[in-house]
């Protein structure tokens, strides 16, 4: 993909986001939506173990739920999303986590080795920079690091969701195994 439409893509997305963080925080809300409270976020925790004293990044946190958990748990818990909306409505919340607006393909404000554990929940099959992610998370992962990636099934519909007056719809953008320019 040229520099040009990855870049158009990306704002694309974040312009996506930055409108929805309200209603993805009703929809997500603190403790997560009824798919991470019954199917994920249990899978999720057994993964991730004991966390507590841990420096553990959630990238592509939205507006938190999951960053909040993690420092729940005792966890030095960095949250980072490319949407600074997003990050408005985490930082909204009232807790000292550290939350970063930063790309999730870049991860500028995160320094090299540093993490012990990247959380990624429901985020990968939304960045415009697949391979970019998977190197930053590299970079950032401490040499004995874990990444515990979370995403949708390409055979579920999935994809952006509006919440309307009454309920959550869901709408397909895309087919997952159709080719993007």
């Amino acid at each position: 993909m040229a520099n040009r439409e990855r870049g158009e893509d990306v704002e694309e997305t974040r312009n996506f986001w930055d409108s929805a963080a309200a209603d993805w925080d009703i929809q997500v809300g603190d403790e997560g939506d009824f798919n991470r409270i019954l199917n994920s976020d249990p899978v999720l925790w057994d993964l991730v173990g004991e966390v507590k004293g841990r420096t553990v990044l959630d990238a592509g946190c939205g507006t938190g739920y999951l960053t909040r958990k993690l420092q729940a748990r005792g966890a030095k818990a960095i949250g980072v999303d490319f949407s600074e909306r997003m990050i408005d409505v985490a930082r909204s919340k009232g807790t000292d986590i550290d939350f970063r607006v930063d790309s999730c393909s870049e991860l500028i404000t995160v320094r090299d080795e540093t993490i012990d554990l990247i959380v990624s929940n429901y985020v990968l099959m939304d960045v415009p920079d697949l391979i970019g992610t998977v190197r930053a998370f590299n970079r950032v992962l401490k040499l004995d690091g874990l990444a515990v990636l979370v995403f949708s099934h390409p055979c579920f519909p999935q994809g952006r969701s509006e919440v309307s007056a009454d309920g959550v719809r869901y709408r397909w953008d895309f087919p997952y195994f159709q080719h993007r320019k």
